[in-house]
This record gives structure tokens, C-alpha cells and sequence, in this order.
């Protein structure tokens, strides 16, 4: 059997035809001359939702963010991070390759730092220290199981990164889902970031891209570094009318893969193979197998029903859900974890 629920990741879904459909009838043209209509409407679209004055338009999440952190951070500086975030687990060590820069690492909770953790890790101003020149925040969190930063929980840290002149950056991979759980305004964002990271291809269904938003100086200077970085590219509005069909048309049913993984979170919170299963609260389920389940095992069973999910550390196992997915899927889900064996 061909597996055909793909629980992975909210990477794995395909462009809608109506998506399909947007991206053929868009206009386009040479977005290394800044001359896509489509991208340079994509771009503006982006940062009027979120406050900001500019946008570009990048093919991943990961180099929008490391484009952030090369125009905050100068060698021998340091970026405060959660000691889970993408941008030290997950984008290749390129804090130090691009940017010459160290971390910081916050042990937080589930994803999530404090304000007086950010205060307790800025370096005071010795020549034996790396400068403290930036916060990273990650919402929704991955290796949290998408918890969220609510506003004032940002606007807190925000203001410890005022009082000592320290930019603050959004990695928003799933900034929608957050926004969407809390119901908050992402306009007010500007008010707390000098720059976000969106990214258009997890829940949002888009085939591929990734929005960074800030002034319009500091994205003038984005796309010099991004050009540096590979990412110049040509009739890209075909990829910025998927990004712009998605945040345009699937925002708000966000909420109905967040239901959606909050059932199946309670199926396999009543199994007796597993141990726990962290709090759902937006579309990621995390949880962890007894000591005598072999993950292995549990992801073979798992594909012999049609059904693909992803080990994520020691007897943990995730499942994301996303806009592929159907009632019925969820339904073929749920009875396999209640058949499975342990």
C-alpha cells in the first residue's frame, strides 16, 4: 500500500487547483530588476498585513532568516536564541557560516523564553564577550509542539530589548497559526520586531517561499544579501501568486487543522502505549511512546496503514496536520492509533 496520509509535516501538501489556477493567469516578469509584478505584490501584501513597511520574497524560511540575522549581527557578536529554535537546530550552523556570529542559549519552556532570561543572557560589555546584537523568537515552536507567544508575552520581551538597544526577530515559520489560536492583530507585530520571517509553505499550503518583513532601508539591504546568498531569481511570480492565493484564502481555516490535532491528540492521550502527549495548541501533535515501544516499529505499523509520520527524539513521535488532509483521513488516523499494539 502507497502511503497516502502524510502526517510529516505541513511542508507535504500540493498546491489546491484554485492555487493551480492563480499561479498560470499571474503576470510576471525579472525579479532580479525588481520588475515581477506579482512578487513586488506579494511583497507589499506580506508587510501591510504585518505592519511593515517592505517585504522580500526569499525561497525558504531558513534564508529569510539568516538574511535577519546577518543585517543585525557583525562577527564576534552573539544572537540570544531558545536552545530549540530552527535557527540553531535546523539551518545548518549558519549563524556561524553567514554571519560569524555565536548563540546564546536559552533553556526555556516548551520553545517559549522570558523576558528576564533575555535580560539574565545579554553580555555586559567586556572584551571577553561576544555583543549581545540580537533576540530570536520562534512562534509558533516546533520542538515546542506549536506553542505560541501571545502579544504580551512578546511586547514584554520587546521592551528588554529597547532598554538595551537589541533588534528583535520574528522566526513567524508558523506565525499564522499563532495568530489564528490568540486571534491577536499581526499589525501589531510592527510595534515589537524590527524584522519577520513568514513562511508561505507550511499551513498556508504554498508550494515554496518565505516572506521577510522590516523597513524599507534594512530590506533594501535584505536583497543585496540575499543575492549573495543565491536567491536572485528571475520570473518568480509564479511562486508569488501561490504566496499570495495562501495568505489571502488560507489563513483563517487554519483553525480546522487545529481541531483537528487537538482530536487526535485526545486519542492517543486515552492509549495505553503512550506516555504523554504535550499540550496541542496549535497544528502539531507531539508524543512520547512507553519505554518498551519501539518508535521504529510504531512508524513501520504506522505506513502499513497508508499513514507517514516523523520520529523527533527519543520514543517522541510527531504529527502534523494541514490542509490535505479530510475528515476521513482523520478518521483512518485515529483508528489505526486505537488498533495499534503494544
Amino acid at each position: 500500500m502507497n502511503p497516502l496520509i502524510d502526517l510529516r509535516s505541513d511542508t507535504v501538501t500540493k498546491p489546491s487547483p484554485a492555487m493551480l489556477e492563480a499561479m498560470f493567469q499571474t503576470q510576471v516578469g525579472d525579479d532580479v530588476y525588481s520588475e515581477d509584478p506579482t512578487v513586488n505584490e506579494l511583497q507589499a501584501y506580506g508587510a501591510s498585513l504585518f505592519g511593515m513597511e517592505a517585504g522580500l520574497f526569499c525561497p525558504s524560511g531558513t534564508m529569510t532568516n539568516q538574511i535577519a540575522i546577518k543585517l543585525h549581527t557583525q562577527p564576534l557578536s552573539e544572537v540570544i536564541c531558545e536552545r530549540t529554535s530552527h535557527i540553531y537546530l535546523y539551518e545548518v550552523g549558519g549563524i556561524a557560516f553567514n554571519s560569524a556570529a555565536s548563540v546564546h542559549l536559552i533553556q526555556g519552556t516548551r520553545g517559549k523564553i522570558t523576558p528576564q532570561q533575555v535580560a539574565d543572557g545579554i553580555n555586559p560589555d567586556n572584551i571577553h564577550h561576544p555583543v549581545t546584537s540580537l533576540v530570536s523568537l520562534e512562534n509558533t515552536s516546533n520542538k515546542g509542539g506549536g506553542s505560541y507567544y501571545t502579544l504580551p508575552e512578546i511586547a514584554a520581551i520587546s521592551e528588554v530589548c529597547r532598554q538595551n538597544n537589541i533588534p528583535l526577530h520574528l522566526d513567524g515559520a508558523r506565525v499564522f497559526n499563532a495568530l489564528v489560536a490568540t486571534g491577536e492583530n499581526p499589525q501589531e507585530y510592527s510595534r515589537y520586531f524590527n524584522t519577520i520571517s513568514v513562511c508561505l509553505s507550511k499551513g498556508l499550503g504554498a508550494p515554496v517561499g518565505s516572506l521577510l518583513l522590516g523597513p524599507k532601508p534594512l530590506i533594501e539591504i535584505a536583497k543585496r544579501v540575499r543575492k549573495a546568498l543565491g536567491g536572485g531569481w528571475r520570473q518568480a511570480g509564479f511562486l508569488a501568486a501561490a504566496g499570495l492565493y495562501a495568505l489571502k484564502n488560507n489563513i483563517q481555516r487554519l483553525q480546522i487543522d487545529h481541531d483537528r490535532a487537538a482530536l487526535l491528540g485526545k486519542v492517543l492521550q486515552e492509549t495505553s502505549y503512550v506516555v504523554e502527549v504535550l499540550p496541542v495548541d496549535t497544528n502539531i501533535v507531539i508524543f512520547t511512546l512507553a519505554p518498551e515501544v519501539n518508535p521504529n516499529v510504531f512508524i513501520s505499523y504506522l505506513e502499513g496503514k497508508g499513514i507517514l509520520a516523523s520520529t523527533f527524539g527519543p520514543q517522541q513521535i510527531r504529527m502534523v496536520t494541514h490542509l490535505d488532509l479530510t475528515d476521513a483521513m482523520i478518521l483512518e488516523i485515529i483508528t489505526a492509533i486505537q488498533s495499534f499494539k503494544d
